[in-house]
C-alpha cells in the first residue's frame, strides 16, 4: 500500500471506528491497520492466507458474519474482474451511516502484481478502474455521499451506507 493511498483512508476515514473490515487487505505492501488504533475488532478477508489475514474467503461473494463501521479496500479492485461485487460485499458489510473507503489503480497506472507489486504474471486478472465507472456502481449499490477522486495514476473513493 503506496503512502498516497494510506494518506486517502487517513483522511477519509472514521478512525475511530470500533470495527472494521478490510477486502483484500492481505500484507503484501503496507496496511492500514494501524491509523485504526482504538478498534476492537480488525478484521481482513483475502482470497489468499498471508500475513495479517484473519478469514480466506472470496470478497466477492462472501456473507458478511457482522455489521461494521468502517470497510476499507487499499489497491485491490485492479486485481479482480469482480470489483463490482466487492462494493456489494462492502455494502452489506457495513451499518447504517457506515463508511467504505478504497483505493484503486487509476487509467494511466503500471500494471503490477497481486502477489508482489512486480510484473504481472501469466494469468492473473489486471484492469485499471475508470473513475466515472466507479462512480456509477458505487450509486447503483445504495451508496450515499459518495465521492470519486482521481489524483494522478490513483482512484479513490469515500461513500456512506444510509
Amino acid at each position: 500500500m503506496h503512502d498516497a493511498a494510506m494518506q486517502w483512508v487517513r483522511e477519509r476515514a472514521p478512525l475511530d471506528a470500533l470495527a472494521v473490515l478490510d477486502l483484500g487487505g492481505r500484507d503484501v505492501n503496507g496496511t492500514p491497520r494501524a491509523l485504526f488504533e482504538t478498534a476492537e475488532v480488525y478484521r481482513v478477508l483475502d482470497i489468499a492466507p498471508g500475513p495479517g489475514v484473519d478469514i480466506v474467503e472470496d470478497a466477492a461473494t462472501w456473507v458478511p458474519d457482522r455489521a461494521y463501521d468502517v470497510v476499507v479496500c487499499t489497491e485491490v479492485f485492479e486485481h479482480t474482474s469482480a470489483w463490482r461485487d466487492l462494493m456489494r460485499t462492502a455494502w452489506s458489510a457495513l451499518r447504517p451511516g457506515g463508511v467504505f473507503v478504497a483505493t484503486m489503480a487509476g487509467p494511466l497506472r503500471a500494471p503490477h502484481s497481486a502477489v508482489d507489486g512486480g510484473q504481472v504474471r501469466p494469468g492473473e486478472h489486471y484492469a485499471n478502474i475508470e473513475p466515472t465507472q466507479l462512480e456509477v456502481w458505487l450509486q447503483m449499490c445504495g451508496f450515499a455521499g459518495v465521492l470519486v477522486d482521481l489524483a494522478g495514476v490513483d482512484v479513490r473513493c469515500r461513500a456512506v451506507r444510509p
